[in-house]
């Protein structure tokens, strides 16, 4: 216990502050600010400051943390970078800098503009606007929400200059324009070819195979190829393929450009469905979107001291570029190989063999300079804006990023790809140690296209994660670092992980996903995870909408009504028709909406709020709405219809259509949108593959978007918190409530314990299953309720004591007179004490079924409480201590009042310069008590 306190206590002296000063502890002060000074825009909050370069720059050029007084930043990038009909564009940035894992103000002078970036116009600051509407329901909030967020917005554009559009011109000149130098279909074997092959293949197959010029039989992981003489002059090389029966990796047909400085591989990772490239930077890139089997165009082009790599499916109509880099200006065009090499292009191969494939080069292209160039097919994006938007709010060290584009020119466009956000932080600790693993930078990231997302598709056993889409990697430019292979993860890029491909049409406009960043001032996990819960609680209020509620199990009106008038008599305020109730949102028919309107107004004539359950993603429809995953992936949940299927859309405006006509006040949404990508062309609602995670992604987000604005609350076992989810499971597995009932009771503190750490106690919901719920027999089951008094008391002690709602699931609250008043008991402490219950908790002990548990409630702003100590005993003996008890976070600094369960005026405790206070607690065998604090 004591080194809980000075834990806290230090991680609170170590950041720089005392509770006079301290953010968490304080209210007002810190308010947003914008400053331009020195050519520089300040955007900051006293806690967090983001520097941006003005001119014709804009770019980011020092990320401070004021209360540790440090600079983050150790190289500029880009404000982002967007892909629009085929074309990559920067925005913002310079070039320069040579050393990479520091930033000095004096380089900065010594620096320019990146020439082929998009240049910096204008900015504006404005009050933060709502994300979207929301209707708060403030009877089940313990605060008045503030919404939308306090602070301020700003707002930098940024359009196309005349250098970038003679590059943009110069880039997507037809290669019908360009000089052709050398141009082979593979009707007969060139002589002019140079054939090479590892040992375990032959010139018979390596690339003439049943004398088809061009055909490669081999094994994988072997080498065969052919290479030929390029003139120096070389821009353009072009190679097609048909990967046929090929499934290598590291072998994968491809091409391999030579010149005198360096040599980069472009080839087909079969196996693994993805296309990689090889000796641009120092590491292998690889990138989505190859289709198994069909036949695919690469190119590379380098011009001014750039290569760019693309594919193409349409014979070369539109090419999709996937990634490009500076090399040596002046670089000399060598020789080509196309084929299968090994990953330094040469013709060595791998000890395991794999299987025989056929793959087959279809044509061979070299081109040169363009003859002529042509402004007017990029003059368009001249008439394109680019918008970076950021948000710094009031209070907290956090900050948010966004980009918009403005389509003001006469054609539609198609954003292809974007990445929002390219910051280059410092990482907090070189890591020299062969395979350890890298510690990340300080900086909760979070995005609202957030979703759950697949482990490793070859390992069934991986974790299954949450996808933020925003992500540590691996940055190409920092060839510094103590790394030996180059792997730090020290660049943050925020961008989706298909697409978005979206069509803009003219005079419209797309904006991006949204991501947030906020600042740790401490690695202490409690001081961290407390700062993590401020952030949900100022950009996603509702989350502190906390009612109580059942699950009642069975759907009819006698059943439902049942629970309505319990849950009126003892004070619970909303029933959900729960899985397995019988409730069927699909159910469009006159009857079924009626009933579920007749049984919405009777609920709401208790003051009761109404709603249920409906099974969105963890199924399957049909072969023909069901999701087909890319190549080597699953559906996250094993099968899953596509949202934007035929089945998909009519499901949307299904539930769209049930909460209109009903009135009802939640959707417990089961298997929400996980984030799987679908490539079906024959969907109404997206056009392949690209396009399919980000339309699904913006109709979910429309659907939550909406039942916000209508105050319908939002129960989903998924991490949609920033789009207008109130609550995830708190901790659940189902075969914890078949255990005996004691064990479930230790079990059930340990999830709370355990979930209450990156959430709110608002923010996740338990499970008390009232009858046998997944098995267990009478020893797992309360019901009869009256028969198991002191087990059901405990439950109810357990989550209204940790401010944590759990889902009471049965056909009744209570069988007896005795039954109710345990209830109503539980009912009103948690409505006497909501505003501390739904305060933050401090973990002070761990369950463990040998000692004492427990968890202390604070909140520094409350006018009354100011902290509630909740503990258990799982022993069979009475339990007396003499415990620290922290004080920090509950804002008092001199004298506590502490009260056992609130039954005096409480005694008189002194605050030590520690912030911490002894107290003297008893529990009973088998039991829990509490203190009050102000």
């Amino acid at each position: 216990m004591k080194k809980t306190l000075l834990t806290l206590l230090s991680a609170a002296l170590m950041a720089g502050v005392n509770a006079q000063e301290d953010w968490m502890v304080t209210q007002g002060g810190y308010k947003a600010s914008v400053v331009e000074k020195d050519g520089q825009l300040s955007i900051g909050n006293g806690l967090v400051e983001r520097r941006i370069m003005l001119g014709k720059v804009g770019t980011t050029v020092a990320l401070n943390n004021l209360i540790l007084k440090q600079g983050m930043l150790r190289s500029v990038r880009p404000e982002a970078e967007i892909t629009i009909d085929g074309m990559t564009l920067r925005v913002g940035g310079m070039t320069g800098q040579k050393v990479h894992n520091f930033l000095r103000k004096e380089w900065l002078e010594q620096m320019s503009a990146d020439q082929s970036a998009m240049i910096f116009t204008s900015y504006k600051v404005q009050p933060i606007g709502a994300r979207f509407d929301w209707k708060a329901r403030k009877e089940w909030m313990a605060v008045d929400p503030s919404w939308p967020p306090k602070g301020k917005e700003i707002i930098l554009s940024y359009q196309v200059g005349d250098e970038l559009l003679e590059e943009l011109a110069q880039r997507s000149v037809s290669d019908m324009a360009r000089e052709r130098l050398f141009v082979d279909d593979f009707q007969k074997l060139n002589p002019e070819w140079q054939i090479h092959f590892s040992g375990q293949n032959n010139a018979a197959v390596a690339f003439c195979n049943e004398g088809k010029a061009g055909e490669i039989m081999v094994k994988a992981n072997t080498a065969a190829y052919g290479q030929i003489s390029l003139p120096a002059k070389t821009q353009v090389v072009m190679v097609e393929i048909a990967p046929g029966t090929e499934s290598a990796a590291t072998w994968g047909v491809g091409m391999a450009w030579i010149f005198d400085q360096k040599t980069i591989k472009f080839n087909l990772r079969t196996a693994e469905q993805k296309f990689a490239v090889n000796g641009l930077n120092d590491f292998e890139m690889m990138f989505q979107g190859l289709k198994p089997g069909q036949t695919v165009k690469l190119r590379m082009e380098n011009t001014e001291g750039v290569i760019r790599c693309s594919y193409s499916y349409d014979q070369g109509v539109s090419w999709v570029e996937l990634c490009q880099g500076p090399v040596p200006m002046g670089m000399q065009s060598r020789a080509l190989r196309v084929g299968k090499m090994d990953w330094g292009s040469g013709s060595g191969e791998h000890t395991e063999l794999g299987d025989v494939g056929r793959s087959q080069i279809i044509q061979v292209t070299a081109l040169g300079k363009a003859t002529k160039t042509d402004k007017s097919r990029t003059e368009y994006l001249k008439q394109l804006k680019v918008n970076v938007h950021y948000e710094i709010y009031d209070g907290v060290p956090l900050m948010c990023k966004w980009i918009s584009i403005e389509n003001g020119s006469s054609q539609q466009i198609v954003v292809e790809k974007y990445k929002s956000e390219i910051l280059a932080v410092a990482e907090p600790e070189a890591a020299p140690i062969f395979d350890r693993e890298f510690r990340t930078a300080n900086i909760t990231v979070e995005t609202d296209m957030v979703h759950a997302a697949k482990g490793d598709p070859k390992n069934p056993e991986s974790k299954r994660t949450v996808n933020h889409h925003a992500n540590w990697v691996v940055d190409p430019l920092y060839k510094t670092q103590v790394d030996w292979s180059l792997r730090t993860p020290c660049l943050l890029v925020s961008s989706p992980e298909y697409g978005p491909a979206e069509q803009v049409a003219p005079a419209e406009r797309f904006e991006s996903h949204r991501t947030w960043e906020l600042l740790h001032d401490t690695w202490e996990r409690e001081r961290r995870s407390l700062q993590i819960r401020r952030m949900y609680r100022t950009i996603a209020p509702w989350v502190a909408e906390n009612p109580i509620f059942m699950h009642v199990r069975s759907a009819d009106n006698e059943s439902v009504k049942k629970a309505i008038d319990q849950c009126a008599s003892v004070g619970f305020e909303m029933v959900i028709m729960t899985f397995w109730s019988g409730i069927d949102m699909e159910d469009t028919s006159k009857t079924n909406l009626n009933r579920m309107k007749y049984l919405a107004d009777y609920a709401h004539s208790k003051g009761v709020a109404l709603g249920g359950y409906s099974l969105l993603a963890s199924r399957s429809i049909d072969a023909k709405n069901n999701v087909v995953s890319d190549q080597g992936r699953t559906p996250t949940f094993g099968s899953s219809p596509c949202l934007l299927s035929d089945w998909g859309m009519e499901y949307m405006d299904k539930i769209y259509n049930y909460f209109k006509f009903s009135g009802q006040d939640i959707l417990e949404h089961d298997g929400s949108y996980p984030g799987d990508e679908c490539a079906s062309q024959e969907h109404p609602g997206h056009k392949g593959l690209e396009d399919s995670q980000w339309k699904q992604y913006k109709a979910i987000q429309a659907l939550y978007h909406w039942a916000k604005s209508q105050g319908i609350f939002l129960n989903i076992p998924d991490w949609y918190f920033v789009n207008g989810g109130n609550k995830t499971g708190m901790g659940y597995r189902e075969a914890n409530w078949s255990l005996p009932r004691a064990e479930q009771e230790i079990i059930e503190r340990q999830n709370i314990y355990d979930g209450t750490w990156d959430k709110t106690p608002s923010m996740g919901w338990m499970m008390v299953p009232l009858v046998e719920y997944q098995g267990g027999g009478a020893a797992a089951t309360i019901e009869p309720l009256k028969e198991h008094l002191t087990h059901y008391d405990m439950r109810l002690a357990n989550n209204f004591g940790a401010g944590v709602i759990a889902c009471y699931r049965g056909p009744e609250l209570y069988d007896a007179p005795q039954t109710e008043a345990v209830v109503r008991r539980w009912v009103d402490f948690y409505k006497k004490y909501r505003r501390i219950l739904n305060g933050d908790i401090i973990h002070l002990r761990r369950p463990d079924g040998l000692d004492w548990d427990g968890v202390l409630h604070v909140d520094p702003t409350a006018t009354d409480y100011k902290g509630l100590l909740m503990v258990y005993n799982p022993t069979a003996e009475p339990i007396k201590r003499t415990i620290t008890l922290p004080l920090y976070y509950t804002g008092l600094t001199k004298m506590a009042h502490i009260s056992e369960q609130g039954l005096s005026k409480g005694k008189n405790f002194i605050v030590g310069r520690d912030y911490s206070t002894e107290l003297s607690i008893t529990i009973p065998a088998g039991g829990y008590n509490w203190y009050v604090i102000w």
